[in-house]
């Protein structure tokens, strides 16, 4: 039997005003190439790497901040759709062969058909775009977990390193991770990037700083930086190549982060 989900996108969702800054700077981070503007305003576009297939697109949204979302990739889409609406979620758009869709939480992804992707993207200049991270407030953060794990039930759902966070990680060979983090307080959910830095944020951060990102938060083990267009994203101690937590070097009472 297959799996339900084939192939996993992180969508860099960012303001149609902001557009092609913002796909200036992720092409650098990420050193892609664009494909052709897709949509009725051409607003998808695609980050083309060498020798491996996409695992990162861009969105002009007209509405809000933007952020970030997930698209998943399946081979019977109206099946997958099915699952997601019967484990709560609902549909905010349909199209011709995919949907989007919304969250118990609220936040929106996408059903997407598999067109035979399977060659992860690169570590690049140290690091690796691949999480998707959910900030969940307190009052739906459970639910959302039963949601996502019932969702992905051949990923593996656990509580992560901190009491605040929850990884849902593809089998071996997806590209895009997700990332629950319960919220101290009640605010709609939101999507985030997160790149696997391993132990030299600090290099891959100055690098962002090059390229126009601006340094917002340090943290044990991550940073919290802002794009040239204003959209929150993290560089996190995570290995770039396995996505996991480092290999511990710290004292066994301090604990690293799936962060």
């Amino acid at each position: 039997m297959s799996r339900p989900v084939l192939w996993t996108y992180a969508f860099v969702d960012r303001p149609a005003r902001h557009f092609e800054r913002a796909c200036d700077f992720w092409t650098a981070v990420t050193q892609t190439s664009l494909s052709e503007p897709r949509g009725e305003q051409g607003e998808f576009v695609t980050l083309l790497p060498k020798d491996a297939d996409a695992g990162v697109k861009v969105q002009a949204v007209t509405e809000g901040d933007g952020g970030a979302h997930l698209d998943l990739a399946v081979e019977d889409v109206p099946g997958f759709v099915a699952t997601a609406l019967g484990l709560g979620a609902e549909t905010a758009a349909a199209h011709d062969g995919w949907a989007v869709l919304r969250s118990p939480a609220g936040q929106l992804f996408c059903a997407v058909p598999w067109h035979g992707e399977s060659v992860r993207p690169p570590v690049v200049a140290g690091a690796r775009l691949d999480q998707v991270c959910l900030d969940v407030p307190p009052s739906v953060y459970e639910s959302e977990v039963a949601f996502w794990g019932g969702l992905l039930p051949d990923w593996s759902s656990r509580p992560g390193s901190r009491p605040e966070f929850h990884v849902v990680e593809p089998p071996p060979g997806l590209p895009i991770r997700i990332l629950l983090q319960r919220l101290e307080a009640e605010r709609a959910v939101h999507g985030h990037l997160d790149l696997a830095c391993g132990a030299d944020i600090d290099a891959v951060r100055a690098r962002h700083e090059e390229l126009g990102a601006q340094l917002v938060a340090r943290h044990p083990h991550w940073t919290v930086m802002r794009d040239p267009t204003g959209g929150l994203y993290c560089l996190t101690g995570r290995d770039a190549h396995t996505g996991g937590l480092p290999r511990p070097v710290t004292r066994p009472s301090e604990p690293t982060a799936d962060r």
